[in-house]
């Protein structure tokens, strides 16, 4: 008997995420120096880190011999300051994806429903078929996700909806006004999970608190690894009621986020000038890349996060010809297959991967 025969039947199925390949790889495998391959594939901050989150992280190095604090009460005190709720309203996780996980941990259960969007971040279903439950996908049209079919969606076994606004990969966001009506149109047995991961990008992003301030079944998820360009610690939160929080602990694994990063992401969040610059860098650097797109006869997704979906046509081969030439982007699933994900750079990074792009694009049209 093998080790895959004493497995639940589930993992051997389970799909598996995959990242995309590091600059170090790329670099080998085509014969670049590190430095001259250019990386847009991740939607990290090209930025990087405020220098008060630096040096924090740099001090809190000093006591890495020692466990760090177990609930994170000094960050959490810090995010309840920044949300307008109490601390014991906030847990953090290794990243948003452990909040994501331990959702699935506390409310799902085989035969549940979980709501996503069709070209929605693909953590969502994995999880729930990790715990057992079935996701339900929902259509899409003009890659934005449609409320009004997902309340349609709802049925008695649904137990999680997951809303990323600004989503992930098509950088489209809901209104205001969408989300507000949808979310109080849910009923009692249904949890609304909303993904902030790319919120900051916004300038009026929606706010969750009044729901839980309300005592609706929602939960709302930040993560420190986007526009505070702390990607590398893994470090982000989740918040909603008391109630809520209080069961996600139960399943949380104890030390799960790490001295350092805490302390990093306190001082992330004491630096909001480096959050406002990085903001509007992020901003310029959208309308960049998108009049270089249309000057070389490209379209791309109209985008309200830091990086955009452009059209190639075959996104799987441009992505590899684009590798082979040191520029590292995003392929996209085949429901997808036709589009590029593309994060937004440096002013030099963005007119690099422009203007291999053009060179790509203008290869590809000869050869037809």
């Amino acid at each position: 008997m093998n080790l895959s025969q004493l497995a639940n039947l589930r993992i051997l199925d389970q799909p598996v995420y995959q990242p995309g390949k590091p600059i170090e790889q790329v670099a080998r495998e085509h014969g670049f120096k590190p430095e001259e391959v250019c990386k847009l594939a991740s939607n990290e901050n090209p930025w990087g880190a405020s220098p008060s989150a630096l040096k924090a992280g740099k001090v809190a190095l000093e006591s890495v011999f020692l466990y760090p604090e177990g609930s994170g009460l000094d960050l959490r005190e810090k995010l309840s300051q920044y949300h307008g709720l109490d601390s014991n309203q906030f847990i953090l996780g290794n990243g948003s994806n452990e909040i994501i996980e331990l959702l699935g941990h506390v409310f799902l259960k085989p035969d549940d429903e979980v709501l996503v969007g069709a070209h929605a971040f693909v953590v969502y279903k994995l999880v729930a078929l990790l715990m057992g439950a079935k996701p339900i996908e929902v259509a899409m049209p003009n890659l934005t996700h449609d409320l009004k079919a997902m309340r349609e969606a709802v049925s008695e076994r649904t137990k999680l909806i997951f809303l990323p606004s600004p989503n992930n990969p098509t950088g489209t966001a809901n209104t205001i006004a969408e989300i507000n009506e949808f979310v109080a149109s849910l009923p009692d047995h249904v949890i609304f999970c909303l993904d902030e991961a790319y919120a900051e990008y916004q300038e009026d992003p929606f706010c969750l608190v009044p729901f839980i301030r309300n005592g609706r079944k929602v939960i709302a998820m930040r993560t420190f690894s986007k526009i505070h360009g702390l990607a590398g610690l893994r470090i982000g939160y989740g918040y909603g009621s008391s109630e809520m929080i209080s069961l996600l602990q139960r399943a949380r694994q104890p030390f799960n986020a790490n001295s350092i990063a805490q302390a990093a992401a306190i001082g992330a969040l004491e630096d909001e000038d480096w959050v406002d610059l990085c903001r509007r860098r992020n901003r310029s650097g959208l309308q960049q890349v998108k009049s270089g797109c249309a000057k070389i006869g490209l379209d791309v997704v109209s985008s309200e996060a830091n990086f955009l979906l452009v059209g190639v046509g075959d996104g799987k081969r441009v992505f590899e010809e684009l590798q082979a030439r040191g520029i590292i982007t995003r392929p996209m699933p085949p429901s997808l297959n036709e589009f590029l994900r593309i994060s937004i750079g440096t002013e030099e990074q963005n007119e690099k991967v422009l203007k291999v792009l053009a060179s790509v694009m203008k290869e590809r049209t000869a050869g037809l």
